[in-house]
């Protein structure tokens, strides 16, 4: 059974059997694009059958593209991966260590022992963290009146760590911090800079954190599964005129755009004649810059989320923008392999060793939906089939 039989056959079973409304799907090598398949709607219900030019929130595989954004100013001079940010984005410097809370239900807060650092906030070593999957966190807002950072205000950045910067892998908001510092040396909001940059030379043109009128009329809904575990439509979007542009999360675009990038990673730091990264550099993506921290199980503590991690029980750190799987996992990956994903239940994956890489998106909450996890794995594993 060739790639095409064995990926349509996962997707098109996936929404057959109600595991995801509609998802897209795309893999790729160094040259082009392996495979590519669109199945299900784009709203359940509403009759739109998804496509291959089909839009949605992909969330946190944001990061990514920031990290990458913020990389690109370190090669230029403009940004120093081990200076203080506070150089560069001074209001970082008020960000205080969260030791406890008073009887009253007042944070309790110290001095960081050391400055946090780019190389700290894009290996989310940084100490700051989610609400979503840190109950301190909701604490601390509630007492001090700061929003979550999917409503793009400025005052979400300023959430206290939980650990002194360096000391341990904690999922957070600060690749939003490492946006604002592109947008300090850049001069430009987030996304006129990445499209200046990268966007645009890699020829993403449906890539955005603003929803173009030609982009929304190619949107995929949300979805949320119930405790019934039928999923329904759930009104969601990132905020159309933010405080500012949420490097950790606030992108919408398309399979077929983050499948471009993926390729570029894969040729090194480049794609179709346009460099945006130096071979050195992307060769660094794919080692471990946090040292002997090691991701971790995300707990949840807010119902848009289940637990999660990536293939559980192998080691992975994170590099410059990814994370780094350390060992070989079921779905054939070897070691070396990179990744990550969206809130909605969207993933990629880049293999250096083996030369591809792939995209994964739904639209769905809870993350790491029990319907779309084990489909995007599935997808994963018939592409490493078809190249045996």
């Amino acid at each position: 059974m060739d790639l095409k039989q064995r990926a349509d056959s996962v997707l098109s079973g996936a929404v057959a059997r109600g595991a995801v409304p509609g998802v897209v799907a795309m893999a790729t090598n160094r040259e082009g694009t392996l495979y590519e398949g669109a199945f299900g709607e784009r709203l359940l219900g509403g009759g739109v059958p998804m496509s291959l030019d089909t839009v949605g929130w992909i969330a946190s595989m944001t990061k990514a593209l920031t990290s990458v954004a913020a990389v690109q100013q370190v090669e230029r001079g403009r940004l120093d991966l081990d200076a203080p940010a506070s150089a560069v984005v001074p209001a970082i410097a008020e960000i205080q260590v969260l030791t406890g809370f008073d009887a009253a239900g007042q944070p309790q807060l110290r001095p960081p022992r050391r400055p946090i650092t780019l190389r700290h906030l894009l290996t989310h070593s940084s100490g700051l963290s989610y609400e979503i999957w840190n109950p301190d966190m909701q604490k601390a807002q509630a007492a001090l009146g700061i929003p979550s950072v999917t409503e793009c205000r400025n005052k979400a950045l300023t959430l206290p760590m939980v650990a002194d910067p360096g000391e341990r892998w904690e999922y957070g908001i600060g690749i939003d911090w490492a946006g604002k510092m592109v947008e300090a040396v850049t001069g430009k909001p987030l996304g006129e800079a990445m499209t200046e940059t990268l966007l645009g030379p890699l020829g993403m043109r449906d890539t955005a954190f603003r929803i173009r009128p030609d982009m929304r009329e190619r949107l995929a809904g949300v979805h949320l599964r119930g405790p019934d575990g039928v999923l329904a439509p759930f009104p969601f979007e990132i905020p159309q005129e933010p405080e500012f542009e949420m490097g950790g999360g606030g992108l919408y675009g398309t399979v077929g755009d983050y499948l471009r990038f993926v390729r570029m990673i894969l040729n090194g730091g480049q794609l179709d004649g346009e460099r945006v990264l130096r071979p050195e550099t992307v060769a660094s993506r794919g080692l471990n810059h946090m040292g002997n921290c090691r991701v971790s199980e995300l707990v949840a503590a807010m119902p848009l989320t289940n637990n999660a991690e990536f293939f559980p029980g192998v080691p992975k750190s994170w590099s410059l923008a990814f994370q780094i799987n350390h060992a070989a996992t079921f779905t054939g990956r070897p070691a070396g392999g990179l990744m990550w994903a969206g809130l909605a239940n969207s993933y990629y994956w880049i293999d250096p060793a083996s030369g591809v890489g792939g995209v994964y998106m739904t639209q769905i909450f809870p993350f790491a939906d029990t319907g779309s996890v084990p489909t995007y794995y599935a997808f994963e594993t018939a592409v490493y089939d078809s190249l045996r």
